[in-house]
């Protein structure tokens, strides 16, 4: 899986206008599966995103976390993450898991967030989504599992 972080001072989803997610300090997480994901990457990249160190100790440093800070968690599915970009003019999505893959697990590391850390809001999956966010920093980081 891949979880493309950002540090947020706040963050935003809406969908037709409506708002659906919302988050004050923490992580904008936009979220793409391939196909060769699982269960244990979810919870994997879910570990990586609760413990991974981007927020300012007292001397600057990053070197608290999102459950140090208490931060919010906003995920965001987004399968163009997942795209070959190789070669060409134009992305392909090939190498994205189908839809009832990567809705199964996006709505999997969603439901372990919510057991595990608070507050915890998202996009919807398969939507068109307008999302909005001031990037603290700006701190940006690509994660793997």
């Amino acid at each position: 899986m891949i979880g493309l972080l950002q540090r947020v001072s706040a963050a935003q989803v809406h969908v037709d206008g409506e708002p659906v997610g919302a988050i004050e300090t923490g992580l904008l997480v936009l979220v793409g599966v391939q196909p060769d994901d699982d269960e244990a990457r979810a919870q994997r990249l879910l570990e990586r995103l609760l413990g991974y160190r981007v927020f300012p100790d007292r001397s600057g440093r990053m070197n608290r976390s999102l459950v140090d800070i208490g931060g919010g968690l906003l995920l965001v599915p987004q399968f163009t993450l997942a795209a070959d970009t190789k070669k060409g003019t134009r992305a392909s999505f090939a190498s994205a898991a189908a839809p009832e893959t990567g809705k199964r697990l996006f709505d999997l590391l969603l439901a372990r967030a919510h057991e595990r850390h608070a507050p915890v809001a998202s996009g919807r999956f398969g939507a068109d989504m307008q999302v909005s966010l001031t990037n603290d920093g700006p701190v940006t980081f690509w994660l793997e599992t």
